[in-house]
């Protein structure tokens, strides 16, 4: 294996590694709380408003801008793959949200085709669908840093890790977000510390498997790159804002989109 490939899916696994980590650390929040309903909903707003606003930054800085700068160092015209990438991961996130069953929280009517999956199934599926982009975003940044040298490869790792540090902060509140409801769904505390852990568990699988693919997909990183964008702002529009205003709750949800863009941008200045 050629060991630029190998050093990236060492960073890869480490960097989704911990983005999972965070995800089991937002999870266990289940076991030091009760059915309380009003305490979980007003910490459900607040999460799903940080991770939308992480979601947002990381796709303008960590995604849109590396796509648009890299397609010119190709020679190409930068906001070509960045609008046509962005519009395909919008498409792929539609087909996933018609096609996999899934259930919002608020909501009782399922999405995606008919199966005969539990509520709880449900409601899980659907926190699952936005891991996956997640997961792209830090395997292709890392895959990108193996591939450059110098000046060019420090940046790309600064920017990778930048994105893994701030989807592992969002991923802590997100797996609150996921544990929470299931305690009010009736679930014990660990089943639901447990099952909001593995919903994690598809970033480190995506990130690793778009690192074994970088060499087939080298020449196209930039619509790659602008991809996981759209999947994610996809997600961000279609799924954690709308959530996290509902019901009498919904400055919380504000000022927690405004905390994770923030912090997200920080992070990617300050790192990448």
């Amino acid at each position: 294996m050629d060991p630029s490939i190998a050093r990236a899916l060492i960073w890869a696994a480490c960097g989704c590694g911990f983005t999972w980590l965070m995800t089991t650390a937002g999870s266990s929040v289940v076991l030091f709380t009760g059915k309380d309903p009003e305490r979980g909903k007003l910490a459900h707003h607040i999460f799903l408003g940080f991770a939308a606003g992480v979601m947002v930054a990381a796709s303008v800085w960590s995604l849109l801008n590396p796509a648009i700068e890299q397609a010119e160092e190709l020679g190409q015209i930068g906001w070509i793959p960045a609008a046509g990438g962005f519009l395909l991961g919008v498409a792929f996130l539609i087909a996933l949200d018609t096609l996999l069953p899934h259930l919002h929280v608020g909501s009782d009517e399922p999405e995606g085709l008919r199966a005969g999956w539990k509520r709880t199934t449900l409601m899980v599926s659907a926190v699952t669908l936005h891991n996956i982009p997640e997961g792209m975003s830090v395997g292709l940044l890392f895959a990108m840093a193996s591939q450059a040298s110098g000046a060019a490869g420090d940046t790309y790792l600064g920017m990778a890790f930048a994105l893994a540090l701030g989807i592992g902060l969002q991923n802590f509140p997100e797996g609150a977000a996921v544990s929470l409801p299931l305690r009010r769904e009736g679930f014990s505390r660990w089943k639901a510390f447990v099952v909001g852990s593995l919903s994690g568990i598809v970033e480190p699988i995506f990130g690793v498997a778009v690192v074994l693919a970088a060499g087939w997909i080298s020449p196209y990183m930039p619509w790659m790159l602008a991809f996981a964008a759209g999947a994610m702002i996809y997600v961000v529009v279609e799924e954690l804002i709308p959530e996290a205003h509902l019901g009498e709750h919904s400055n919380v949800g504000t000022l927690g989109v405004i905390a994770g863009f923030v912090i997200m941008m920080v992070l990617d200045v300050a790192l990448g």
